[in-house]
């Protein structure tokens, strides 16, 4: 039988049917977790097992390469938890994941001749699984580790659970040692350094989301990679062609129209967080221009003191919100920071919207 690569149509229908399986592994560990450990532990432990699934799906099908005694053993934990939770899972296990079965691909090295080698692999179902598993906890751990930073003043500690409201989870979890180490990393900062690292973090965290769009624009104009786990790997696809030619050629076009949309789409959204951290920060160097300047004490004889409602002081530097009520400068300021909305009649509005009222008593 005739070989061509894999074109997107084929790729995100076995990404499709690997998800499905793998959603319901996840669902049966889950439930055979909770019902032998209790609702709590399974609380505690939900991310791990989901983790640890798809490790065993693409474990046994993608990384086994032949029938060996590992496939006995999914076969065995399928069969026990479809019977401790009265249900049924035919998973057959070898070189191709059951997506690609279904689809009629196999997986190929660079080279396009040889399938891929044991090592490459495995870093593919690393890069698959488990970075974003890790990822997802190292950014958790340090964003909530600098939040508790600035709330208490520079002293981290494991009170930031009680006062975010959440409740720690295990003691020598992944989780927990991963606190551990941010508490101390973090303490090592200043606190100008602490401040100068929030943004990053949540830059960061951002840039991520970006790049994952980015990277489904380009796949659907080239059509080689699905997963950014499958190009770091090098790992794509050639499918078996029938006699009847490809009746998938002619997809190619719209795919790549919707490619092109999406990287417009992603180039607008890129220009709009960008406007949006420019008024931000505009926003925030204004209110370091006025917040040293002196108090506005000329004052008409007999006049009555203006006060601000948010530091019950006479106002200073008047400033006006959209809503047109007046505040502090600074005091309206530092409140936008924490919640973007009038403090008296509750009006959403963004900050750059402040208006600075010069020579007004």
């Amino acid at each position: 039988m005739p070989l061509a690569p894999a074109n997107q149509s084929q790729l995100i229908r076995s990404s499709q049917k690997d998800e499905y399986y793998q959603t319901f592994l996840r669902n049966n560990a889950n439930e055979a977790f909770q019902t032998l450990a209790g609702s709590k532990r399974w609380l505690d432990w939900r991310r791990e097992i989901e983790l640890l699934s798809d490790l065993a799906y693409y474990g046994l099908t993608t990384f086994s390469g032949t029938k060996t005694n590992m496939s006995s053993y999914l076969c065995f934990t399928c069969v026990f938890m479809s019977r401790l939770m009265k249900k049924s899972l035919h998973l057959r296990v070898g070189y191709q994941t059951l997506g690609e079965e279904y689809v009629n691909m196999v997986q190929v090295d660079p080279t396009k001749r040889r399938v891929p080698s044991r090592a490459r692999r495995g870093l593919f179902i690393l890069y698959r699984a488990y970075v974003p598993y890790l990822a997802d906890k190292v950014l958790v751990c340090l964003e909530n580790e600098l939040e508790c930073g600035e709330e208490s003043g520079g002293g981290g500690g494991a009170g930031w659970w009680r006062r975010r409201g959440a409740a720690p989870g295990p003691r020598w979890s992944l989780e927990a040692w991963l606190r551990s180490w941010m508490r101390r990393a973090v303490a090592l900062l200043s606190e100008r350094q602490r401040k100068a690292c929030v943004p990053a973090v949540f830059a960061l965290r951002q840039g991520l989301t970006l790049l994952h769009r980015l990277h489904a624009a380009m796949f659907y104009i080239g059509g080689s990679f699905y997963h950014l786990s499958k190009r770091a790997a090098g790992i794509s696809y050639l499918r078996v062609m029938g006699h009847g030619g490809d009746p998938d050629e002619s997809v190619g076009s719209s795919f790549r129209l919707l490619g092109a949309l999406s990287l417009l789409q992603l180039l607008v959204t890129v220009c709009l967080q960008l406007n949006a951290f420019r008024q931000k920060q505009r926003a925030r160097q204004e209110w370091k221009l006025y917040r040293n300047l002196s108090p506005q004490r000329a004052r008409p004889a007999g006049a009555r003191a203006a006060g601000c409602i948010l530091c019950l002081e006479e106002r200073r530097h008047s400033t006006s919100t959209p809503c047109g009520h007046l505040f502090c400068w600074e005091c309206i300021t530092e409140w936008c920071n924490t919640k973007a909305e009038c403090p008296l009649c509750r009006e959403k509005f963004q900050p750059h919207r402040l208006v600075y009222l010069r020579n007004y008593s």
